[in-house]
C-alpha cells in the first residue's frame, strides 16, 4: 500500500514519519480561532467523518452486522442485501469494513498519543536545555529517521510483536522522533522571547518553566502533530496488516482485507476499493483537520 498524505507536515513515502525538513513555528489556537473552526466546512466534514468511524468501531455489533459469517454468495456485487458486496469467502464487505474500524481506531489513536507525549516531551527537553542534551537526542533521532522505513518496521515488529499493545508501541516509536524535532524547533523559537528570560531570572526551575511557560505556548504544535500522526498511524496500521505484519486472518482489518482480495480487483473491485476508501477517508480527514488547526493558529 502506498499513499501520498497531504498536510501540514511532510511525511516519509512508506512509513508516514514526519520529515526532518518540515518547518514549523509556534502554534496557539485562540478562543476566536476555535469559533472560526466551526465555520469551516472542511473542518466540520472531516470531524463528522472521524466521528462516523468511531461510531461504527464502537457499535457495529449493535447493528447486527456479522463480519465473519459466510453467506455462500461469493464475490457478489453491491446490492440492497449487501451494500458493499461480498468478498471471496462470501463475507459481507460492509460488515467487515465497519468492524475493521475498531483495530484502526484503537491502535492509531493510542499510538499517535504515545508518539506525541514521548516525542513532544523529548523535543521540549532538547529545545529548553540545548547543549549536550539537545545534541545527544537529535543525533539519536537522526539515526532513527535515517533508517529505511521497511527495515525499521520489521525490526520494531520483531521487538514488540503484533499484539495490540505491541502495535501501539511500534506506532509510538515510529513517529516520536519526527514529532520531537518539530516540537524542538517550536521551543527554540520561544526560547528567545522575553517571558522565558523573565522566568529564568525569577529563579523558576527548569520543569516549572517548561510546564507553565513554554508548554502553553507550543501546545498548538502538540495538537497539530497529534492529529497528523493519527492519520499516518492508521495508514501504518493498515499497511502492517497488508504486509502480513499486523492483524491475522480471519480478523476484520482494512489492510488485511485489501491484501486478501487484491487478486480479485478487476473482477470484484468492491472487495478492495471500500476498505481502501475507509483508510483514505481517515487519513485525509485527519490531515484536513490539522491544516485547519494550523491555519487558525497562524
Amino acid at each position: 500500500m502506498t499513499a501520498v498524505v497531504p498536510g501540514a507536515v511532510e511525511t516519509d513515502a512508506l512509513a508516514g514519519r514526519p520529515s526532518a525538513s518540515t518547518t514549523t513555528g509556534t502554534a496557539r489556537v485562540t478562543r476566536r480561532g476555535w469559533r472560526g473552526l466551526l465555520r469551516r466546512p472542511t473542518f466540520l466534514v472531516s470531524v463528522a467523518i472521524l466521528l462516523w468511524w468511531v461510531v461504527l468501531a464502537v457499535g457495529w455489533h449493535l447493528l447486527g452486522l456479522q463480519p465473519f459469517a459466510r453467506t455462500g454468495e461469493l464475490l457478489q456485487a453491491p446490492s440492497a442485501a449487501h451494500w458493499f458486496g461480498t468478498d471471496s469467502l462470501g463475507r459481507d464487505v460492509f460488515a467487515r469494513v465497519a468492524a475493521g474500524a475498531r483495530p484502526a481506531l484503537v491502535i492509531g489513536p493510542f499510538g499517535a498519543a504515545l508518539a506525541t507525549v514521548v516525542g513532544g516531551t523529548l523535543g521540549l527537553l532538547a529545545g529548553y536545555h540545548r547543549g549536550w542534551v539537545d545534541t545527544a537526542l537529535m543525533r539519536f533521532f537522526d539515526v532513527l529517521l535515517a533508517l529505511p522505513s521497511l527495515i525499521f518496521l520489521v525490526v520494531l515488529v520483531g521487538a514488540f510483536g503484533v499484539s495490540t499493545p505491541g502495535l501501539v508501541l511500534i506506532v509510538g516509536v515510529l513517529f516520536a522522533p519526527g514529532i520531537a524535532r518539530i516540537v524542538r524547533a517550536a521551543v527554540l523559537v520561544e526560547m528567545g522571547k522575553s517571558y522565558v528570560q523573565a522566568a529564568r531570572l525569577q529563579g523558576e526551575s527548569a520543569v516549572r518553566a517548561m510546564v507553565t511557560e513554554l508548554l502553553p505556548n507550543v501546545i498548538g504544535v502538540f495538537v497539530i502533530q497529534a492529529v497528523l500522526s493519527l492519520g499516518a498511524a492508521i495508514f501504518i496500521t493498515a499497511s502492517l496488516s497488508f504486509l502480513g505484519l499486523g492483524s491475522q486472518p480471519p480478523a476484520a482489518d482494512w489492510g488485511l482485507d485489501i491484501n486478501a482480495n487484491r487478486a480479485y480487483l478487476q473482477a470484484a473491485w468492491w472487495t478492495v476499493v471500500f476498505p481502501g476508501v475507509a483508510v483514505a477517508s481517515i487519513v485525509v480527514s485527519a490531515n484536513l483537520i490539522a491544516d485547519n488547526l494550523k491555519e487558525v493558529s497562524e
